[in-house]
């Protein structure tokens, strides 16, 4: 039975510190992170998404934490194929515009220093053994293709020699059967796949691929919705070693609903098995 790590996408998300989970106190970026570590051994960090951070920040991060706390970090937006700002990049990254900018945008040196940064960026939270996964959340609009294929794996292979999951949002790749075809392109080359709860019909596909397994909760959920994903998650801890769970409800519920999540999980595993078995990808 693997071990089930629960924690919320973020920790400063403006919707969560509006909802008062935090106490009065705990006012400050760095203050916030630490009570919130006191209480989950895992985090996901969004923020990454929109810019690469200064390795001083990351420092903090892994300064002001536990020794067990893991950082799921998500991978600079334009790296996965996102438009992005122009003043999301360096400055001496940055083109000539005043639109979005697109990877193609940048030729290919700047593209191999964006890595290079984005790589010196999670070296505080390797060197502590505080790195979790590196999520790739690709666009809504890549769909399922050859051309496609070869990028989510170029891209995940860049993220080396960090552990790597990829998000997939195009029904294309789930559509009829090739969600298997999907998920065994992943795991021959090592790569995690994101389970999502709002993912295509017929519902989410609950598997793993790689280490660590993990899941994103996204979507608002009652008591009895998140029994069911409790159920789910135990199911699908019997075919890894670790699975991550990042919990990202709405309205700032993250930590209120991870640790409903966790108190389910935590209950001896006591609710009824009904859930349906993780799909075989073998």
């Amino acid at each position: 039975m693997g071990r089930i790590l629960v924690g919320a996408s973020s920790w400063a998300d403006r919707s969560l510190i509006a909802s008062g989970w935090y106490p009065r106190e705990h006012n400050t970026t760095a203050g916030r992170l630490g009570y919130y570590a006191e209480r989950f051994p895992l985090v996901g960090v969004d923020t990454t998404a929109y810019a690469i951070p200064a390795v001083e920040t990351v420092e903090a991060w892994a300064a002001r934490t536990p020794s067990h706390f893991l950082f799921d970090v998500t991978a600079f937006n334009l790296l996965t194929g996102h438009r992005v700002r122009p003043d999301a990049i360096p400055a001496d990254l940055r083109p000539d515009t005043t639109d979005r900018v697109r990877h193609r945008d940048l030729d290919k040196g700047a593209m191999r220093e964006l890595w290079r940064r984005f790589h010196e960026s999670l070296d505080p939270l390797v060197d502590a053994g505080k790195l979790g996964a590196v999520l790739l959340r690709f666009p809504e609009w890549l769909a399922r293709g050859d051309a496609a294929r070869d990028r989510v794996l170029a891209t995940a292979r860049e993220c080396r020699p960090h552990r790597v999951a990829v998000e997939l949002r195009h029904p294309s790749w789930y559509e009829g059967g090739h969600a298997l075809e999907t998920l065994r392109l992943l795991q021959a080359d090592d790569v995690g796949y994101v389970c999502v709860d709002e993912s295509f019909e017929p519902g989410p596909v609950v598997v793993a691929t790689a280490e660590p397994g993990l899941v994103r909760l996204t979507r608002a959920h009652t008591d009895a919705g998140l029994a069911r994903w409790a159920r789910h998650l135990d199911a699908l801890a019997k075919e890894v070693d670790t699975l991550h769970v990042l919990v990202d409800s709405p309205g700032g519920r993250a930590p209120l609903d991870a640790g409903r999540l966790t108190d389910l999980l935590s209950r001896g595993r006591r609710v009824p098995a009904q859930a349906s078995a993780p799909v075989p990808v073998r």
